[in-house]
């Protein structure tokens, strides 16, 4: 069974003979886990099962010598302290909005990465992704305490920009998936939630972002693809709503915000998960026996079908390498002893 079949069958909820897996790190931490662990960890990208292919020019990680970067909508951010996301400095008001040039589309080197991962991994799970999709879109170009007072004052400035958010995203879907139809699920990125619920309420979530998600996500499935999130935080009360709007994968999956083996459990056959491994506590503070017997219960749970080992977020800088190194060998080995 090929990564790709072992994936599908995953989202398909039918027991799978091993459990599929995806780690991905941050700058730093992928430095230090290809000095312990070598090639075994990619120099970019993901490792595992699943490729993800950005189409969304934010291109973490990189940056101009004087610590800066601008992404394709004009945005600088701030990567001095942050290497991987940094900080955006807004660009958008109410009187520029109607102005405001928006990227192509079609933009000629858009679909590059995506073209060039389809040649070299066919045999994997090939993921079209689109960071920063709509809320974060959104508040990178507002500025989020701006974009979160707007929601209550300026309800028809938010209703605009996200409609112009949504068109972009829109096309480029469309584009993407009519271009390379090898692709198959489509990823948005959007962080709704801190560590205790949803940031803006899920009422105004449901107001502004549901019914323009349904169209994202319904475009997806016009073209027979699957839809996977990712959004960090408790935002298990949209785990309805978003099932309803078509998705077919929720990540990170934080356990430190959300029981994943009951939730898991509860939502079998509708929903499937990817995430799980804890980059707060487990990968940084736990033991090496910890790490053991927590990869060997997730594994295990994996087998059953719904789900995809993998650490809640990229792997990051305090990390502790062993723990890391010892995670990394448990998925590996269960491929190998296929």
């Amino acid at each position: 069974m090929t990564s790709k079949e072992l994936v599908h069958a995953a989202l398909d909820h039918q027991r799978i003979p091993r459990a599929p897996y995806a780690v991905d790190f941050t700058v730093l931490a992928r430095a230090k886990a290809r000095e312990r662990l070598g090639e075994i960890v990619p120099p970019e990208g993901w490792m595992g099962d699943i490729v993800v292919s950005p189409v969304i020019k934010v291109e973490w990680g990189k940056r101009h010598p004087d610590g800066f970067y601008v992404d394709e909508f004009g945005v600088e951010y701030d990567r001095r302290i942050d290497i991987d996301i940094g900080i955006p400095k807004p660009i958008i008001t109410r009187e520029t909005l109607t102005d405001f040039i928006w990227p192509d589309p079609e933009a000629p080197d858009r679909f590059d990465v995506l073209a060039d991962n389809l040649v070299k991994h066919p045999d994997k799970f090939q993921i079209m992704a689109l960071d920063f999709s709509l809320y974060e879109r959104a508040w990178s170009l507002r500025g989020l305490s701006s974009l979160l007072e707007d929601m209550v004052s300026d309800p028809d400035f938010v209703e605009a920009l996200l409609d112009c958010i949504l068109a972009f995203n829109l096309a480029v879907i469309d584009v993407g998936l009519s271009r390379f139809p090898e692709v198959d699920a489509v990823y948005f990125g959007d962080d709704y939630g801190t560590q205790t619920g949803v940031i803006m309420g899920a009422p105004l979530w449901r107001k502004y972002f549901k019914p323009r998600l349904a169209q994202q996500y319904a475009k997806v499935k016009k073209h027979g693809k699957k839809v996977f999130i990712h959004s960090c935080g408790a935002v298990s009360e949209l785990f309805p709503d978003l099932i309803e709007i078509g998705v077919d994968c929720f990540n990170p999956f934080q356990p430190e915000v959300m029981d994943i083996c009951a939730v898991k459990r509860f939502y079998s056959g509708r929903l499937s998960f990817w995430g799980g491994v804890s980059t707060q506590r487990l990968l940084p503070f736990g033991t090496i026996d910890e790490v053991q017997a927590e990869i060997t219960r997730l594994i295990a749970m994996a087998r059953d079908g719904g789900y995809i080992v993998a650490p809640a977020h990229a792997v990051p800088a305090d990390a502790d390498i062993e723990n890391v190194a010892m995670m990394v060998k448990m998925l590996v080995d269960q491929v190998t002893a296929q």
